[in-house]
This record gives C-alpha cells, sequence and structure tokens, in this order.
C-alpha cells in the first residue's frame, strides 16, 4: 500500500491512494471463512457449503469493502501524519478509472483535494473599524417602561367582559339539541383570555358578558388548536375525539388585565427588594439595563463590519472548482450545482472568516475552560428568561440549568464557539483602532440596513 500526493497548484492537489492484492488479501480470506460457518445455503448443512461457493457470492462485495476501507484509513492516516491542511473533504477524482471488481488485483485511487491558503495574519492601528454607540433618549425608555409595566400587570375584578379581559366559566359539554350531555366533559373554573379566542363570532358573544351569564360556544371555532382546546377542557390531546364542538360556559368570574403601575412594588419585582426607591433611581437602572442590551446590538455591528474588513485585507484565495463539488456532493440532492454556484459568494466568505478566525485562535493559542463554557451558559439562560420577564430566578436554579444545558453536545459546541469567537474578536479591538461614534435608533437601523 502507497500513498502519495502531488500539488497541481498552490490551492489543490492529487492524493494517489495504491493498493496491492497483499494489502487486502488476509482480510478478505478470513471473512470468507467466517461466513462459510455461518452461511445457511439451500442444499447445505449451515457451515459445510463449499468454499468455492461462499467465494463465488461473497468475494466481491467482502473485497470492496476491504479495499474502501484500507483506502478510508490510509487517507486520514496520511493527511494527518503529512499535517495537509485541507479543505472540505477528499474528492474522487474526475479522471478515475473505473475498476473490474471480478479480474483486477491491484488498485489506483485517485482523490482531489483543496488546499487551505496560506496567509499572513498582520494587523494594526492603521486598520480602522467603527463601532456605533446607540444613543439612549427618552423615546426609548417609555417603551422599555410600557413593555415592564405589560409584562407585570395583573387581572382585577370587573363588571362586564371586554376584548382584553378573562373570564372564569364553568363548561358543560352540550348534545345534538344544546342539552348537557350524560356523562360529558366538565370543567370547574375554566379560564377563557377573550383576546385569545380565534374566531370573531365567538369572542364576541364573550364581550359584554357578565358573572351569571350563560353562553353557549362553539370550542372548536374559538380554539381550533387542538394544544388550546385540551388545555381548555383539561383533557389530553388524544382525547378530544368524540368530544362534541358546543360547551354551556356559565360565567361566574370576569376580570380585566391591567397594567403595573410605575411603584414600590414593580421596582422590587423588576430589580429586586430595595434596590431602586423611586422613579428617578428606577430611570437610571432602566437606562443601564438599555444601554446593556444596546451594546449587544453595537457588537453585533461591529462584528459584521470588522468580518467584512479583515475578509477584504487578507484578500484569501480559494479553490473554487473544488468547494462547489464539495459542497454539492456533501449535500447529495439537495442543491443542484446551479444553486450552489448562486450562493457560493456567501458560502466563501464564510469559509474565509473560519480561516482568519481559526488562524488568530491557534496563533493566540487560545483554550476553553469549563467554568468559561459555564458562564456563558448561565448568561444564555439568564437573557432567554428575562424575555419571559423572569429576571430574579434563584442562582441555584441557573447554575443546576446550565449544567444540565452544557452536558448536551450541540448545545457545549455552540457554547464553545461563541467563547471562541469572543477571544478572537477582542484581540482583534486590541490590534486595530475603533472609530467610535454614537448615532441614534434610527441611524443604527438604516446601517444594519445597508
Amino acid at each position: 500500500m502507497n500513498v502519495t500526493h502531488q500539488n497541481t497548484d498552490a490551492l489543490n492537489a492529487v492524493l494517489k491512494v495504491n493498493i496491492d492484492q497483499a494489502d487486502y488479501e488476509e482480510k478478505v480470506e478470513q471473512k470468507l471463512k467466517d461466513y462459510r460457518k455461518k452461511a445457511a445455503i439451500k442444499g447445505f448443512r449451515p457451515g459445510k457449503a463449499p468454499a468455492s461457493l461462499i467465494s463465488k457470492f461473497y468475494r466481491i462485495p467482502i473485497m470492496v469493502e476491504e479495499v474502501n476501507k484500507l483506502v478510508s484509513e490510509s487517507i486520514s492516516n496520511y493527511i494527518s501524519e503529512n499535517k495537509l491542511n485541507i479543505l472540505g473533504e477528499p474528492l474522487p477524482s474526475e479522471s478515475q478509472v473505473k475498476f473490474d471488481w471480478e479480474t483486477d488485483k491491484n488498485f489506483e485511487f485517485s482523490f482531489d483535494l483543496g488546499m487551505a491558503p496560506e496567509f499572513e495574519l498582520k494587523l494594526s492601528k492603521r486598520d480602522k473599524v467603527p463601532f456605533y454607540s446607540i444613543k439612549v433618549d427618552k423615546e426609548m425608555r417609555d417603551t422599555y417602561i410600557e413593555s415592564i409595566c405589560s409584562r407585570n400587570g395583573s387581572y382585577v375584578d370587573s363588571e362586564v367582559a371586554a376584548e382584553k379581559s378573562l373570564l372564569k366559566v364553568f363548561l358543560t359539554e352540550l348534545n345534538a339539541s344544546e342539552e348537557p350531555k350524560e356523562n360529558g366533559v366538565s370543567v370547574e373554573n375554566a379560564s377563557v383570555a377573550v383576546t385569545l379566542v380565534a374566531d370573531k363570532d365567538e369572542q364576541n358573544k364573550m364581550i359584554g358578558a357578565k358573572a351569571g351569564d350563560i353562553l353557549v360556544i362553539d370550542v372548536v371555532k374559538a380554539f381550533p388548536n387542538e394544544a388550546d382546546r385540551a388545555n381548555l377542557l383539561h383533557l389530553k390531546k388524544e382525547q378530544l375525539s368524540g368530544i362534541e364542538t358546543l360547551f354551556q360556559a356559565t360565567v361566574s368570574e370576569v376580570k380585566e388585565y391591567v397594567i403595573a403601575e410605575l411603584n414600590q412594588e414593580l421596582f422590587n419585582k423588576v430589580f429586586g427588594e430595595g434596590t431602586v426607591t423611586n422613579v428617578d433611581e428606577f430611570n437610571s437602572k432602566l437606562d443601564e439595563d438599555i444601554k446593556a442590551n444596546l451594546t449587544i446590538d453595537s457588537e453585533r455591528k461591529f462584528f459584521i463590519d470588522m468580518r467584512e474588513k479583515l475578509i477584504e485585507k487578507f484578500s484569501i484565495e480559494l479553490p473554487k472548482e473544488f468547494l462547489i463539488r464539495w459542497f454539492v456532493a456533501v449535500n447529495e440532492g439537495k442543491f443542484t450545482r446551479e444553486q450552489v454556484e448562486t450562493d457560493y459568494p456567501s458560502f466563501e466568505n464564510d469559509l474565509k472568516w473560519q480561516l482568519i478566525r481559526d488562524k488568530i485562535s491557534h496563533e493566540q493559542q487560545y483554550k476553553v475552560e469549563e467554568e468559561e463554557i459555564l458562564g456563558v451558559a448561565k448568561s444564555y439562560i439568564l437573557g432567554q428568561m428575562m424575555q419571559y420577564g423572569m429576571s430574579q430566578l434563584p442562582e441555584s436554579f441557573i447554575e443546576n440549568y446550565a449544567k444540565d444545558l452544557v452536558k448536551k453536545p450541540e448545545e457545549r459546541r455552540k457554547f464553545v464557539e461563541r467563547i471562541i469567537d469572543n477571544k478572537v474578536v477582542g484581540w482583534v479591538k486590541e490590534n486595530i483602532k475603533l472609530d467610535e461614534k454614537e448615532v441614534t435608533t434610527d441611524e443604527f437601523n438604516k446601517l444594519l440596513k445597508e
């Protein structure tokens, strides 16, 4: 067995694998013997079929399997041992000669390789990338306050139901004659949010309702989503089959949603007990949070601009034809060559950035510690929870949730990638000049669109 490679140019190479009969014959013969012991062939007792018959049936597929296994192992070992920096994976050469597995004993395989380009990583303070800080204004703060008050509102007793009311009702399943169904479903103290009722006619039945009113509602029209309907009726989805459409709803309570007021109760709920004691402190603390959120947007924009700047600066060349072939091959059946060619510029830029990122990471010898992964996981969880207004969760809950999350390979990989990205961005910031500019939200949004 012999493996060699030859560069056809700076970005492409051909790797040849020569397999002789002596390389695979012993394994093929051993597998044929194993097959003979177990083979059940008509006319022969198990394990007693002639070796020649076993060879006739199984030799070729076993030989193909063993040869391909040798080729795969040889390529992998050769690339690793010779530290070949390749892009994608080796592809069978288009000039590969077809074999006659019945007669050929020795085989030469040819594979095309796409080679990662060499480039020098040099940055200086002459390299400038804009960094946009977004101004916090009154309109922005008012929008945040409105959202906070809305999320932290509550239901209070009301006399007459309106579009945003919540009804507490006693539900009784009705038969075709609109009489209570014998052994039908009944639900005490069911909650119906009027605004969530899908059908306008059904919604109109509820608007204006008072405690003591009796309504007939079509639960299928009101809640076409089976999960919502099952939740209303306190059933499992599979139990909905056979349930009648009409239900009698006896209203016991009408509640109206009232948004929270700017008072100490809200201050404690949002920022913790006693952290904020008046509106001015609340606004100041809120501005800090807004700035932190805006910084995330600023960093995201900086990353886009920095990535574009470095890709342009280093002018990295890639083996385009090889990469198009490889992308079509690994996505067999999903994309045509024409589709890949259309999307190639975007794919090429992604790959160029990956090469730049990996080179920085390698040269700076970045490592990712377990506590870093856990820290990013906790930040991710807190961000998710804050979207649902749950910003004051116990530290122990966040810690345990994060530990469970990082055990999932895909989630762990994402967190590691994010940490490496952050380290790379930090290094770039230290080695270039940040062209800092303060802009309004509208100006920033226009920049994003551009």
